[in-house]
């Protein structure tokens, strides 16, 4: 593998085409036999309450779930699709942003890149907010690159259309605006872009586009607003940059870390030769690279971070990426940079087998192999589970005259996998709530099922830890509890997990007090 190489477009294409195809069959495939995540499930939940805001995140996931469901049935595959077609918007971008100023061959190597790489593979066929998110980042990427570097005046109003669609996904592409506006002040052949309309006309289309979200929060007390962000600032302070810096090298494996470091890192090409408009879109890259893993790293210093937030801004490193390697096979680099394209073609083909076979056994289960027992992180089992805790809810209509409202005893992940499970989705949706009931967080559910509103229901508590169940909340709670049943959720005779239930009748709402 050390003397691999590949030389001239057609090469490129055959290995750009070889991985595309693949990748794109794979999450075609598998997003119809995969069970769906809890968030993915949650998202779901979003779209049968739609509306023009959320807690937790703005409207886009919830459309594009709508749209989804309403065109493909309100199944794994229609609640996924829209997460396929936003992988395929950011691999054109990507592709043509990287033509542009890298040439066709790093091209086709960026477009490969933006498909198998973890996070952009998993983005593309997991709907959450990362997959409308990144799309957009692309194409807003596309079209800044487009008016600062190559002077195209009309790509300004691209640019702000694509950035409101973002803002409407998840807030975090705030950061890529950030990230042009200080271009423009240190960019010598960008700054007088500051004194022309074109850019405030392009933030304020942006802003059009994103009033639905401000009316929304207006309505709700700036709700969403405060929980992304003085919510988290609140948070006990904890270092976390090792998380940070350990999820950078999950999305993007760690040859994929290393070469984006190597080309973040070298800038003897951006003043040498080339055009200056090359040039300065190789600069608008490192930028749009830079400004938000530093406010990413910054927050990780005092407070907690999760996997995906980098994920986005490596849109700008995928060119760069490719480029890297493209540059050292063409001229021959010797030392560590020539390991480092040595690992490409291996790392491919680790995830192109990493993900078959990941995908596969979570689909139909490997023989002999079993599963986490935390089922919260899998896509296993949840069918099962839906179907088992819908007859104990039968039941207990039977015997009480009434169906009972199903509480899944956690923030949103039980009680979003019951609904969608469920036999009837449309009767579960309006009947399964989350923990806040007893005082907890239920996010969404909070504002769907007010405590108060459940007073003297019977309850049905489901839970995947039993403790929860005798937990003195529930008890204060409720007039009476009945016992506790136990369940195992199996698959090819392999324990996935226990799982809780009980019946709780006469519930007083203490949960909204």
């Amino acid at each position: 593998m050390r003397n691999w190489r590949i030389s001239g477009d057609q090469a490129w294409r055959v290995l750009a085409i070889a991985v595309v195809v693949y990748s794109l069959a794979l999450r075609l495939y598998f997003a119809a036999h995969v069970q769906l995540l809890p968030e993915e499930t949650y998202y779901w939940n979003y779209s049968r309450h739609l509306a023009i805001g959320y807690l937790d995140h703005p409207p886009m996931v919830a459309w594009l779930i709508r749209c989804g469901t309403a065109l493909f049935g309100s199944d794994q595959f229609g609640v996924r699709i829209g997460a396929v077609v936003c992988g395929a918007v950011t691999g054109y971008f990507i592709y043509r942003l990287t033509r542009d100023l890298c040439g066709e061959a790093s091209a086709l190597l960026a477009l490969a890149c933006s498909q198998i790489l973890p996070f952009f593979f998993s983005s593309g066929m997991l709907l959450t907010p990362d997959a409308p998110l990144t799309a957009a980042w692309a194409a807003s990427l596309y079209f800044l690159e487009r008016a600062l570097a190559a002077g195209d005046r009309g790509a300004w109003w691209w640019a702000g259309i694509c950035l409101g669609l973002g803002m409407l996904s998840k807030y975090t592409i705030g950061l890529l605006g950030l990230a042009a506006l200080i271009h423009m002040i240190v960019d010598r052949r960008s700054r007088p872009w500051l004194a022309r309309w074109q850019p405030y006309a392009a933030a304020l289309l942006a802003f059009a586009i994103f009033s639905p979200v401000i009316v929304w929060n207006a309505e709700h007390h700036w709700v969403s607003f405060a929980f992304q962000t003085s919510r988290r600032l609140a948070a006990k302070p904890q270092f976390a940059f090792h998380k940070l810096l350990g999820g950078a090298i999950v999305l993007l494996t760690p040859s994929g870390f290393l070469v984006a470091l190597s080309a973040l890192t070298r800038r003897g090409r951006e003043s040498g030769a080339g055009p200056a408009p090359t040039r300065h879109g190789l600069r608008l890259l490192r930028t749009a690279v830079w400004v938000p893993l530093a406010v990413f790293a910054a927050f990780s210093l005092r407070r907690e971070v999760k996997l995906d937030w980098s994920g986005a801004p490596w849109v700008a490193a995928l060119p760069l990426i490719a480029s890297e390697i493209v540059i050292i096979g063409r001229d021959s680099i010797g030392g560590w940079r020539a390991w480092l394209r040595a690992t490409c073609a291996p790392t491919i083909a680790a995830l192109c087998l990493l993900y078959a076979a990941g995908l596969y056994h979570l689909a139909y289960g490997i023989p002999g192999l079993g599963y986490s027992e935390h089922i919260e992180l899998l896509p296993v089992g949840w069918r099962q589970l839906g179907r088992r805790i819908d007859r104990a809810a039968q039941d207990c209509r039977l015997k009480f005259g009434a169906l009972p409202l199903v509480v899944g005893m956690d923030r949103y992940g039980i009680a979003s996998e019951l609904a969608f499970y469920a036999p009837n989705q449309a009767a579960a949706v309006k009947d399964t709530s989350s923990a806040h009931l007893f005082g907890g967080a239920g996010l969404m559910y909070e504002n769907w099922f007010p405590a108060k509103r459940q007073r003297g229901r019977t309850l049905l508590l489901v839970s995947l830890d039993e403790n929860s169940l005798h937990a003195r909340a529930v008890k204060a709670d409720v007039e009476t509890l009945g016992p506790i049943e136990r369940g195992e959720l199996m698959r090819g005779g392999h324990l996935i997990r226990e799982y809780y239930y009980r019946v709780a009748r006469g519930y007083l709402g203490a949960g909204d007090r």
